[in-house]
């Protein structure tokens, strides 16, 4: 697949907010864990078009739909990152929430597990998720105008979208559009949970025609029924043109026509909190394949954005 080079990027997408707590100790049953909490703007699709936009991509674009409850603040932090957002006001269903459980203690080294090219050096900084999508999963087929395909170079959707039906439809009316303009699409499938709940077979079905799959490492072995992430990368690439699995403290794999060809090292980092690492990995691919970089060149550039990402807390570049 040869690089695209210019027009805007197009996310399409959960707006969600996290409720990040690190704790330094495991959690304690039935009493008090100590911790430090943050409320910060979230979500995988708006986390990928921030760190787009301060990766050097000068159009970054957001579909997404909220609550009324906090509409006009994920609208300034967008805007405020450079994005221009446009979300859907839910009047129903309040702003998706995800609590992030982040575990702060350890002091072996860790990883990021396979969230986005990094390994840690002070802590494990693992992550777990409590999920309650709210009005994200309510984006539908009648938010979507082919009308916001033009200018764009590329599209890209979060795989949160395929986990609910309102949001699938969404999905793939904008994959069907995009296909038909020939702009290049690619997913990240996001969430290796709601992914075993979906179905490997039916993920697969509904993101055919996708030119680039960007798994995590989990992600990529569940789809595939492989063991191995380099056979599940390559397994994978006979569905889609590129395959790039994040394999975080061990970098990225790519490819290409049923085999690897290439893997890509991670970078040393001190990691804090792994939330959004995977989201800045894609997105600093997708930015630098929009300026023509090859797709080594952009694994590359992932794997830094990841490193980066790790070392602060919450899902998006300060």
């Amino acid at each position: 697949m040869t690089s695209r080079r210019g027009g805007a990027l197009l996310v399409v997408g959960d707006v969600v907010t996290d409720i990040v707590a690190r704790h330094g100790a495991p959690l304690a049953s039935g009493t008090d864990t100590a911790a430090a909490i943050r409320t910060v703007p979230g979500g995988a699709g708006a986390n990928v078009a921030c760190w787009a936009a301060s990766w050097g991509c000068d159009d970054v674009r957001l579909l997404g739909r909220v609550g009324v409850d906090s509409a006009a603040w994920h609208e300034e932090a967008l805007t405020r990152a450079g994005v221009r957002p446009r979300l859907v006001v839910d009047s129903e269903a309040p702003t998706g929430t995800v609590i992030c459980l982040v575990d702060g203690g350890g002091g072996d080294g860790g990883d990021a597990g396979g969230f986005g090219g990094a390994v840690g050096v002070g802590g494990r900084a693992e992550r777990t998720f409590l999920t309650d999508s709210g009005a994200s999963s309510r984006l539908s087929g009648a938010d979507w105008s082919p009308a916001l395909l033009d200018g764009v170079g590329w599209l890209h959707l979060s795989g949160y979208l395929f986990f609910a039906e309102p949001s699938r439809a969404v999905a793939e009316a904008a994959l069907t559009a995009a296909r038909a303009r020939g702009v290049p699409v690619s997913v990240d499938p996001a969430s290796a949970g709601f992914l075993a709940g979906l179905g490997a077979e039916r993920f697969l079905a509904a993101t055919g025609g996708v030119d680039v799959l960007l798994p995590s490492e989990g992600e990529a072995r569940l789809l595939a029924g492989a063991p191995g992430v380099g056979d599940a990368a390559a397994r994978l690439s006979f569905r889609y043109p590129v395959v790039v699995a994040k394999r975080g403290a061990a970098g990225a794999v790519v490819a290409l026509g049923g085999e690897v060809r290439a893997e890509i090292p991670a970078l040393p980092a001190a990691a804090r909190d792994t939330t959004g690492a995977g989201d800045a990995f894609t997105a600093a691919f997708l930015a630098s394949r929009l300026r023509g970089a090859g797709l080594c060149e952009a694994s590359a550039e992932g794997c830094r954005a990841g490193a980066r990402a790790v070392e602060l807390v919450g899902g998006r570049p300060a």
